[in-house]
């Protein structure tokens, strides 16, 4: 039978109403109700009202406490007129309650299977448990390794496939914890507690839970990160949720088998053949740059013009990278003996450029100020040593103009 209840009170914008009408936001209190509030670290219950045989719908969203004793069901009058004194039946979403309370019930196998792992000094830092998943903060010094996250994940599953009984208590705090229940550091208890055996496990807990273990159904840690020093945080998913999590992994699996055609069970062996294949042709790729840059360097070399005792080349290289501007200015340089010189190249809307002046010519002509000289023109700054330096900038527009100007910039200076 679905619980009924009457309405005590109403709240629209924090102000108490006599009624509540259909598109309005606000807080009902009832007398009585079945659904969870906010606590715990478990996120409160959602579902519906309903009165007058289905006329009078209030959709609820969250329920929070008022008052320890007092709930506040917060939500969105869908339809109809609701007033104080209205009986209701008060209706909980059942699918929502129910991953809830399993990633609620892990939550407990989890913590004491983290202490088995990682010792006796991890305890709870904070939680978060709804529909979707149970996020754990716990502390602990260091990242779980994937051995230390698998042997949680063993321990947790072992447990549900026991499909233990759980059982709730309620005793005297000391009793309690004489008995082994284990009390979370920083939460308030009154003299009577609830205690909670699920599994292997004894809490301290008022939340909903599993009637047995086995009703949990798969647990899968998905994430393991810091939150501050000192303190971990651990997401893991549980049943449907924890299916639908392997269901979408192994669909990412087989859509890398297909790209790389090749069967799930040699994917690993087969991105090994991949990555190897990568490494060899970036390799050839490099030594054709480097041939490239040897073959462009003997080209520029004769486009250079002489200013005052300094051979000057101003030029870009069509397609070539950092390291392919680097070595084609070393072999310039050598080539060239005494000279300035620059190179740039372009990539999209970036220009890379280099500047390098020889041994003997940098109390004349200094590399970094020649760089920045060329730089400025295409929106960009750059610096390094006397004899080489490097810059980049973003208008590769301006760079012919940039470029055509190095002759007349080193006349004014050698």
């Amino acid at each position: 039978a679905v619980p009924r209840a009457r309405v005590v009170a109403l709240y629209v914008h924090g102000t108490a109403v006599a009624a509540m009408h259909a598109g309005q936001v606000g807080v009902v209190v009832l007398d009585s109700t079945p659904f969870y509030a906010e606590s715990g670290g478990q996120v409160g219950d959602a579902g519906e009202l309903v009165a007058a045989d289905g006329a009078v719908r209030f959709a609820v969203s969250d329920t929070q406490k008022i008052q320890p004793d007092v709930f506040g069901h917060h939500g969105t009058l869908a339809a109809g007129t609701l007033e104080v004194g209205d009986t209701v039946d008060a209706i909980v979403d059942a699918r929502r309650r129910a991953r809830t309370v399993r990633n609620h019930s892990a939550t407990h196998l989890m913590h004491k299977a983290l202490r088995e792992v990682l010792g006796p000094h991890v305890q709870q830092k904070g939680s978060l448990v709804d529909a979707s998943k149970t996020r754990f903060d716990f502390a602990h010094h260091a990242p779980m390794t994937a051995d230390q996250i698998r042997r949680v994940e063993s321990i947790v599953n072992r447990e549900i496939l026991a499909n233990a009984e759980t059982q709730a208590r309620v005793m005297a705090f000391d009793d309690a914890v004489k008995a082994g229940a284990m009390a979370l550091f920083g939460e308030k208890y009154g003299d009577s507690v609830r205690v909670l055996d699920i599994g292997t496990s004894r809490e301290l807990c008022g939340g909903t839970h599993v009637a047995r273990t086995g009703d949990i159904g798969l647990f899968k840690i998905v994430a393991e990160s810091g939150v501050a020093a000192g303190v971990r945080r651990v997401e893991a998913v549980t049943g449907e949720n924890a299916l639908a999590w392997v269901q979408e992994l192994d669909d990412r699996v087989g859509e890398a088998a297909a790209a790389l055609k090749a069967p799930v069970a040699e994917l690993v062996a087969k991105i090994g053949q991949t990555l190897d294949h990568a490494k060899a042709l970036e390799k050839e790729l490099a030594r054709l740059k480097s041939k490239l840059a040897a073959s462009q360097g003997d080209d520029l070399a004769g486009q250079a013009v002489e200013v005052n005792g300094l051979k000057v080349l101003a030029a870009t290289l069509e397609g070539a990278d950092v390291a392919t501007l680097r070595e084609t200015m070393d072999k310039l340089k050598d080539r060239l003996k005494t000279a300035a010189i620059v190179l740039a190249a372009v990539d999209g809307a970036k220009v890379s450029l280099i500047a390098g002046v020889t041994a003997d010519a940098t109390s004349k002509v200094k590399a970094g100020e020649l760089v920045n000289f060329v730089a400025r023109q295409v929106g960009g700054k750059g610096g390094g040593r006397p004899d080489m330096a490097q810059a980049g900038g973003t208008e590769p527009a301006h760079l012919p103009a940039a470029l055509a100007g190095v002759a007349d910039w080193v006349r004014e200076r050698a």
